[in-house]
């Protein structure tokens, strides 16, 4: 739950880097929370607002923790956009969700493993 929390406290940060496990944390997690709120929203008439508007919330957020996504791979967060062609668009953003992000320092900041791993006691 870490990672989705961190990734809201960075609500509106297009700038930087994010590692392939703290986008997909956040993707599951939302996903899992947008999956519970559509049982509720069948189970209770009045309660599909609430997907609604989680919906809206966490909009910026995905946004921006895609772009850092992209930042990581060494692509600008305008990529995004290839989305919008229909099937193909979806499957290369895919891969470049999956695909590990640069070594060391790239123009969109240092490289967020190598942090941790200097973090970490020897």
């Amino acid at each position: 739950m870490d990672w989705y929390v961190e990734v809201l406290k960075k609500y509106a940060d297009f700038s930087g880097r994010a590692r392939r496990r703290d986008y997909w944390m956040f993707v599951l997690i939302n996903f899992l929370i947008a999956c519970a709120l559509g049982v509720l929203g069948m189970m209770f008439r009045g309660a599909a607002v609430l997907s609604w508007l989680y919906s809206l919330a966490v909009l910026v957020p995905s946004l921006a923790v895609a772009v850092r996504r992209m930042h990581d791979i060494g692509k600008s967060g305008w990529w995004l956009l290839i989305g919008f062609i229909p099937l193909i668009g979806a499957i290369i953003l895919l891969v470049w969700a999956c695909t590990d992000g640069e070594r060391g320092d790239n123009e969109y900041g240092p490289d967020p493993k190598s942090s941790v791993v200097d973090a970490a006691p020897a």
